[in-house]
């Protein structure tokens, strides 16, 4: 098994990475949140934690090794326990990926099923099923996203703004950041609507 790539970043595309290693290129697909975080560093060194699958039909036809890469160790961890769940297969598994994996550890072990449910791909049932079967399971992966570690629960209030900001187009985790910070700044905030407000004076700098 490939335990981790490092080499060259020569192509970001929409499911996957190119890493050049000694004139080897290794194609390397990977969740879309960590496609945000590695496009800038095209050109550069990087190292993926990798993953192999196996794909094709094993009675007799084309088979084909796919590597998985992610940014750390911790994060190749919660892909395998993801993954167990029935029905969440590799590909499933990278497809609904689209949020740092801390926050979607942090969702399992808090039982929450309506964020878990928004991630593509994951219905009703099988966010019901992940939570089922992970849950208690994720404490030493959650919340383990560099700046975001340390993102506070949501009050009833916050969570109405929070569901709002994801339906005009903000992401999850990038609303919750906003939010947590609109938290430390604004105690007497008190309604959706004044959190709305809070968090995007946050995420356009007039507060920080």
């Amino acid at each position: 098994m490939i335990h981790h790539v490092t080499g060259q970043l020569t192509e970001v595309g929409s499911e996957h990475v190119v890493i050049d290693r000694e004139g080897m290129g290794f194609m390397v697909a990977v969740p879309k949140y960590a496609l945000e975080s590695l496009a800038p560093r095209r050109g550069r060194t990087v190292t993926l934690h990798t993953l192999m699958f196996i794909e094709g039909n094993q009675t007799g036809g084309h088979l084909e090794p796919v590597i998985v890469g992610f940014l750390d160790a911790q994060e190749r961890l919660f892909f395998r326990r993801f993954t167990s769940v029935k029905g969440i297969g590799w590909r499933k598994a990278l497809k609904a990926l689209t949020e740092p994996i801390g926050f979607v550890a942090a969702w399992i072990d808090d039982g929450d099923v309506t964020a878990l449910k928004r991630l593509p791909g994951i219905g009703p049932r099988t966010a019901e099923l992940i939570v089922a079967e992970l849950r208690g399971k994720m404490k030493d992966l959650a919340r383990t996203d560099g700046s975001r570690a340390d993102v506070p629960r949501l009050n009833g209030a916050q969570r109405d703004a929070l569901e709002i900001l994801v339906s005009l187009g903000d992401a999850r985790g990038d609303a919750e950041e906003w939010l947590a910070r609109a938290a430390q700044l604004h105690r007497e905030v008190t309604t959706a609507d004044e959190w709305i407000r809070a968090a995007y004076r946050v995420k356009t700098g007039v507060e920080a």
